[in-house]
């Protein structure tokens, strides 16, 4: 089932004013929150852009939500059956004419001058696959911070290779803007990627060379809303390896790129065996302090060293002090150390995770 709808009235591109760009709005679970992106989208210096807002079998109201934005023509709703946030972005990009895609999750805003910036960046380099930002993050979290603090990539902090990428030393966030021409010849999301399904992207994107832009600019606001962190990290876990695999697989042989996908590979497996045992331990099997300690990496900390050494005293103590760190990254205190990367980045994260 394909229903779109806010298609009475006439679209950008039925006008001499074609849109530059399409605005990609997934909005499961968030209609409670839908109308503040999209209020942030309308409120853009940028005015030529279209948006498709994606509802795949929400189980809250998204269309009673953006009812009310449908009388201004550039804001579409598409109704779907339920099949997972790659294919709901896939059908929505399948609706647009824009030759440049933008994402803006549905619990996430947009700064006035976010398209404007994003846009022209593209358009002033034809070599760019993809152009990020910098945003606030708020909500869940104990104090607001951007999402990046230090230089991007290992180059002049603005252009990103897909060494950086792959490494993450170049974070992508989520909100980004791309060329639709490219995200046609990679064949758009991975249907089959539930989790790091951007990251996964961004990866495909840099494989047809050029380098990823960087605007040093707070342009978006980057919400956390309070979850569960061990289900999710797993996962995302398991999408990195996924990604990493892939792109290993397209890589030539000898190519540097090829030797760090394969250093990705062993350090997300070994933070994946680090969050397995951290779950085994607080259902109770204090034996998988063993595990723990082995995957732990080596610049793990000074914390973590004295609770290692306390707890080959009282093993008891592990699971309510690793169950409470749980609890303290499920409201956003930070991430822990299993999804972060080697560089302390993370480049997407799981939102519409019951898509």
């Amino acid at each position: 089932m394909t229903d779109l709808k806010g298609t009475n009235a006439p679209s950008l591109a039925d006008t001499k004013h074609a849109p530059r760009v399409a605005v990609i709005v997934p909005a499961y679970g968030v209609a409670h929150l839908v109308s503040e992106a999209l209020a942030s989208l309308q409120r853009q210096v940028m005015a030529d852009w279209e948006c498709v807002v994606v509802d795949d079998g929400a189980p809250d109201d998204v269309a009673g939500a953006v009812a009310p934005f449908l009388s201004d023509p550039r804001i579409r709703l598409l109704e779907t059956d339920n099949a997972g946030v790659s294919t709901a972005r896939n059908r929505a990009i399948a609706q647009t004419s824009a030759p440049l895609v933008a994402l803006l999750d549905g619990d996430d805003l947009l700064r006035p001058d976010y398209l404007a910036h994003t846009c022209a960046a593209l358009d002033a380099d034809p070599e760019a696959r993809l152009v990020t930002v910098n945003a606030r993050i708020f909500g869940a979290v104990p104090k607001e911070r951007p999402c990046f603090s230090g230089k991007q990539g290992t180059g002049d902090g603005m252009r990103g290779s897909l060494a950086d990428v792959l490494d993450r030393s170049f974070g992508v966030y989520i909100g980004s803007t791309f060329r639709r021409a490219d995200f046609d010849a990679v064949g758009g999301y991975d249907p089959a990627m539930t989790h790091a399904e951007d990251f996964d992207l961004w990866v495909r994107l840099m494989l047809l060379g050029g380098h990823a832009l960087y605007i040093d600019e707070v342009l978006a606001d980057y919400r956390v809303r309070s979850k569960s962190a061990s289900a999710s990290g797993l996962k995302m876990l398991k999408g990195n390896i996924h990604t990493f695999e892939k792109a290993l697989a397209l890589l030539p042989d000898g190519a540097p790129e090829a030797d760090i996908a394969r250093a990705m590979i062993a350090d997300n497996r070994r933070q994946l065996r680090f969050a397995l045992a951290i779950d085994r331990i607080i259902d109770g099997d204090t034996s998988a302090l063993e595990q723990l300690r082995d995957a732990a990496p080596e610049d793990l900390g000074l914390a973590w060293q004295a609770y290692f050494l306390l707890w080959s005293i009282v093993p008891a103590l592990a699971p309510p002090m690793l169950a409470f760190r749980q609890r303290r990254n499920a409201r956003g205190a930070g991430a822990p150390e299993s999804e972060r990367s080697q560089s302390g980045r993370r480049a997407s994260r799981p939102k519409n995770e019951a898509a």
